[in-house]
């Protein structure tokens, strides 16, 4: 194996832990489950960290990994945030306000490539978002609760925040669409 396909491995092993995950949350309602399946997540978000550091190190990053590794960070982070609702450990509206902040973030990627070839990078307040989501998951499956729930909030605040600031940072795209000034 070439060290240039190991960051894209990860982010491939990211995407297959989720349905080891769910199915361990699915099947099991215990601590003991849920500890397991705390573990599961916390290798898969431990690879997000790992796939970008060993891509930038090695100086091989890849469309596929531009593409697949943020992927993978939402799907494992929104099927986790789903089940926890489930669970009755999240509120659903707080969930669903951090997947319509996912799915917006993503579209405007799309729109942006497509109207200048701009990628638009992770920055510092998204990898908090991502960083605080992760920690707030792990807290609740935990059932350690109130570090869990202060958590979920610190996620809940940047997620908004960092939307609004890639929103207006690329405010230039949508110049226009509502009429001139």
């Amino acid at each position: 194996m070439k060290k240039e396909q190991i960051p894209n491995l990860l982010t491939i092993g990211r995407i297959l832990f989720i349905p080891i995950f769910l199915f361990i949350l699915t099947v099991g309602n215990s601590i003991e489950s849920h500890i397991v399946a705390t573990i599961i997540f916390a290798i898969a978000s431990i690879t997000d960290y790992l796939d970008g550091y060993l891509a930038r190190k090695w100086n091989v990053v890849s469309n596929f990994g531009k593409f697949a590794d943020p992927m993978a960070d939402k799907l494992l982070v929104m099927s986790a945030f789903i089940m926890l609702i489930e669970l009755g450990m999240a509120p659903a509206w707080i969930v669903a306000v951090i997947i319509c902040r996912e799915l917006a973030v993503t579209g405007l990627r799309l729109l942006l490539v497509e109207t200048g070839g701009t990628v638009l990078a992770a920055a510092m307040p998204g990898k908090i978002k991502t960083f605080s989501q992760m920690f707030a998951i792990i807290f609740l499956l935990l059932h350690w609760t109130l570090i869990g729930q202060v958590l979920l909030y610190v996620a809940l605040f940047f997620t908004i925040y960092s939307g609004y600031d890639y929103f207006k940072g690329s405010a230039y795209v949508f110049k226009g669409t509502f009429g001139s000034k």
